[in-house]
């Protein structure tokens, strides 16, 4: 049904007659469109825009329909169309490429109007005859073998849709939307130039290279500058290379308020870069805006799309404040020899010819004249009238500027692709053909879906190198070259190559670019920095402001423990369990260790007192020793006392286990030593003290049993059995829970503590407790005989010395349980310390002080009679 009502509004066919049987067919309406022909064998057809805009007249029920008017002639587009027919001249001259074949063309202009467009496209493929005899079955060739063009994707895309449903092949030069890479629905659709997909990409790696991860996007309101929007969001926001800050459509025809809405956005944006994809009419239009108002936009980096790269009409003093430094992706420049003498050859002659209307409005154009007759008007105004025979060469235009030829090298590829696969077709061989029963095709009966087939598989180098050839999407061989605008001191604009953007061999972009010759439009001559946000550095990781673009963000530092080591990090990594953040959260750091060191003063002042301790008890050992036959060394059973000194002795030094880097043997030692150690001592007083009460209740009538409890030996049997059971528990607690040295690191983030866990706390406790029970013991019998004479009494000594002794491990548990990492130790170690120090105080200080100070009351009659004395 589309294709229908497309042909009856285009075509306006007589189907009344063609349902009926008749002789011929007649085409009831012709569209008069500016042309320019030549005949051939075979015909290629043309589509190119050669004026800027038209004018349509309104139309009413009763009006009779009437011509559209084109206006605005454009020099290079009409240079576009002699460069096809300058490479068909060119092909007709070639001895190699088609022989006794002569290729002819029909060339249309679209008035950069898609009605004008579409109808010249339909006219290509139906023909213009005005009468024509139907051939048997409805067979037969085409007007027209193949088009190129047409310029614009808009235009591109509506007619692929019509002439794609009878296979005529269509090879744009100038078409770039990526949608038109869809082979499904343009199957007959190819391009020279690379599709918006390539140019995108090209786009992101120029972002890329100088960092601007912050750009404005302005597309034109059309399938090229549409589908640019949408292919870049998406390309940019994956590529994670930078987002942009606005998008806008720019408008077509006369919309200045709408213009001035976006220039006013673009003046708010703190993006310094834009990306323009547009045509040249829409930056027209949207550089008066700004001049006109004078509106101040300078201070931008503009970078421009291959519609409008190469402007010349934008290249003026007026607009290069604001245009100048400009970057741009432009089509790949080739040089075509013999051009510029076939567009000096152009002559249009003196008689009316409207087979090449084109021709003759560019000749009205350039030299301003008429051909006869001329408008009414015409000539009362004073305008000349067109001879023909015009000097063309001396004229001022751009027509003959072949120095910049991109789209012209685009025209002249798509011309030699369809004459190569021409070329191909008719050099196949009968019986070895592609189709049906491996026929061939031939030109008396030539199908443009045959010369399809072949177009798909052209392969090819052009004298100027490059290769042409189309992938199975109908797409060229990517590749651009990157511009730059250079504004001249004296006002001139020069437009450098400064670089080229290509596909790679493995599916990439490959972007050279060369830096030193860019001139940037800004004061220091340096590329512009365009960020929503700074980078944040590393030991930062970026948060997203709520409600903007990605790009937009805070700079947080890492929290404690966590460090990111690059710039702008998504996110911050904690560093390993044995290492830390450093200050500035860029890297990890071991931890600092904490134990309780030989190095560190805490440690020094307790190794001191352990070893002064020892020495205390050595020294006196020594004196006992040394008096071991006098009174106050043998009263109350000297081997006790001489045990005694021992074990305080490995008290002051199982504290050295407690101090330095814990290990397995250290703590597997260290209470076992401790429990041991105070358990001999403690048992070792606890028969001392029971000994004293059994000697005072033998002296009273009927005591002298209680003595034969009391002996030698049963005193060190006593004294092993006690010592045995804490030697008991340490193993059972060692075997089935031992304490192990630890990595803390709860108490500190920043630091390891290392300590000795206990394993088993219950085993703990219970050696605490154990030392407690005898300790309380030895405290309760002391007491009770704390007023036994004195020549043969140490209760007093014991209950005092085991006062502090119960006092110092009472107050040791709320303190150790309360200490962290190696201040537990220290309190641990201050608690053997200063009960050590009370028990050799209590016990051997009086002794001592008599046997050094008072050696007369270290005699035997001077005990009795103080203990006579006191009775």
């Amino acid at each position: 049904m589309p294709l229908f009502v497309i042909l009856m509004l285009f075509f306006d066919i007589d189907y009344s007659q063609a349902s009926s049987i008749l002789p011929s067919c007649t085409l009831r309406r012709q569209f008069h469109l500016n042309g320019m022909h030549k005949s051939g064998d075979v015909i290629l057809g043309g589509l190119f825009e050669v004026h800027y805009t038209s004018v349509f007249p309104e139309l009413t029920f009763t009006s009779e329909p009437s011509e559209h008017i084109c206006q605005g002639f454009d020099p290079p587009g009409f240079r576009h169309a002699m460069t096809m027919a300058f490479a068909i001249e060119e092909i007709n001259k070639n001895p190699t490429l088609l022989p006794n074949v002569t290729l002819g063309y029909s060339l249309y202009d679209n008035c950069a109007t898609l009605v004008i467009g579409f109808s010249a496209a339909l006219s290509l493929a139906s023909g213009q005859e005005e009468q024509f005899l139907p051939q048997e079955k409805c067979s037969g060739g085409p007007p027209v073998l193949g088009i190129v063009g047409d310029s614009f994707s808009t235009f591109s895309i509506a007619t692929s849709d019509v002439i794609g449903l009878f296979r005529l092949p269509i090879v744009s030069y100038f078409a770039t939307c990526s949608c038109l890479s869809d082979r499904r629905r343009f199957p007959s659709f190819f391009r020279t130039i690379p599709s918006d997909t390539f140019q995108v990409h090209a786009m992101i790696q120029i972002l890329k290279r100088f960092g601007w991860m912050w750009a404005g996007l302005l597309v034109s309101d059309d399938d090229y500058g549409l589908h640019v929007a949408q292919s870049f969001q998406s390309e940019l926001t994956q590529s994670g290379l930078g987002c942009l800050a606005y998008t806008e459509i720019l408008p077509w025809g006369d919309n200045p308020s709408e213009l001035r809405r976006i220039v006013e956005g673009m003046k708010k944006s703190t993006a310094r870069v834009v990306i323009v994809f547009g045509h040249q009419i829409n930056m027209i239009q949207l550089m008066e805006e700004v001049s006109l108002f004078l509106q101040n936009v300078t201070g931008l980096q503009w970078m421009a799309s291959e519609a409008w790269a190469s402007a010349a009409v934008l290249q003026t003093p007026r607009l290069m404040p604001y245009l100048g430094g400009t970057l741009g992706i432009a089509i790949r420049r080739g040089d075509i020899l013999g051009l510029r003498d076939f567009l000096l050859s152009t002559q249009p002659g003196s008689s009316s010819n409207n087979q090449n209307t084109m021709l003759r409005k560019f000749w009205e154009h350039t030299f301003q004249c008429r051909f006869a007759p001329p408008p009414a008007d015409w000539l009362e105004a004073g305008g000349a009238l067109c001879s023909g025979e015009e000097d063309l060469e001396s004229a001022q235009t751009e027509f003959l500027d072949v120095s910049n030829l991109r789209p012209e090298y685009n025209i002249y590829k798509a011309v030699y692709a369809l004459a190569h696969a021409l070329d191909d077709m008719l050099q196949c061989q009968p019986g070895r053909g592609p189709f049906s029963g491996h026929s061939c095709a031939s030109l008396q009966k030539l199908e443009a879906w045959q010369l399809m087939y072949y177009l798909d598989k052209v392969n090819f180098t052009i004298p100027f190198g490059d290769q042409v050839s189309f992938d199975e999407n109908g797409d060229a061989l990517p590749i651009y070259d990157i511009m730059n605008w250079l504004w001249l001191p004296d006002g001139g604009v020069q437009v450098l190559n400064v670089g080229v953007v290509k596909k790679t061999a493995s599916g990439g972009e490959e972007l050279i670019l060369n830096e030193e010759k860019i001139f940037w439009n800004f004061n220091n001559n340096q590329p512009p920095r365009s960020v929503c946000s700074e980078t944040c550095n590393p030991g930062t990781r970026m948060a997203r402001k709520k409600g903007q673009p990605v790009c937009c963000f805070d700079c947080v530092p890492c929290s404690e423990g966590k460090i990111s080591n690059k710039t702008n990090s998504v996110e911050c990594f904690s560093c390993p369990e044995d290492f830390w953040s450093s200050p500035h959260r860029d890297h990890c750091i071991l931890k600092t260790t904490e134990f309780l060191s030989y190095q560190e003063p805490l440690g020094v002042c307790l190794t001191t007192a352990s070893l002064l301790g020892t020495c205390i008890c050595a020294a006196v050992l020594g004196i006992f020793t040394y008096h071991r036959s006098t009174p106050v060394v043998r009263a109350n059973n000297s081997e006790l006392s001489f045990l005694i000194l021992v074990s305080l002795k490995l008290c002051f030094l199982c504290s050295l286990l407690f101090i330095g880097r814990p290990r397995l043997w250290t703590c597997q030692l260290r209470h076992a030593v401790f429990g041991i150690s105070f358990v001999l001592c403690v048992s070792c007083i606890l028969v001392k003290t029971m000994v004293v009460l059994a000697v005072f209740k033998a002296s009273k009538p009927g005591g002298g049993a209680y003595l034969k409890w009391f002996g030698a030996v049963q005193q060190r049997g006593t004294v092993f059995a006690l010592t045995c059971v804490q030697a008991a528990i340490c193993t059972v607690w060692i075997v089935s829970a031992s304490p192990m040295p630890h990595k803390n690191t709860q108490y500190h983030n920043d630091k390891i503590v290392y300590e000795c866990v206990v394993g088993s706390t219950v085993g703990f406790a219970v050696l605490l407790g154990y030392i407690g029970l005898l300790a309380i013991i030895s405290f309760l019998l002391a007491f009770l005989g704390r007023n036994l004479p004195d020549n043969f009494n140490e209760a007093k000594f014991i209950t005092f010395s085991m006062l502090i002794f119960c006092a110092v491990w009472v107050a040791f548990v709320p303190a150790y349980i309360n200490s962290p990492g190696k201040y537990a130790d220290a309190v641990e170690v201050f608690a053997i310390l200063a009960s050590s120090f009370g028990l050799l105080m209590a016990l051997f200080g009086p002794k001592c002080y008599v046997i050094l100070l008072r050696p007369e009351r270290n005699t035997k009659k001077a005990i009795m009679s103080r203990g006579t004395a006191k009775c």
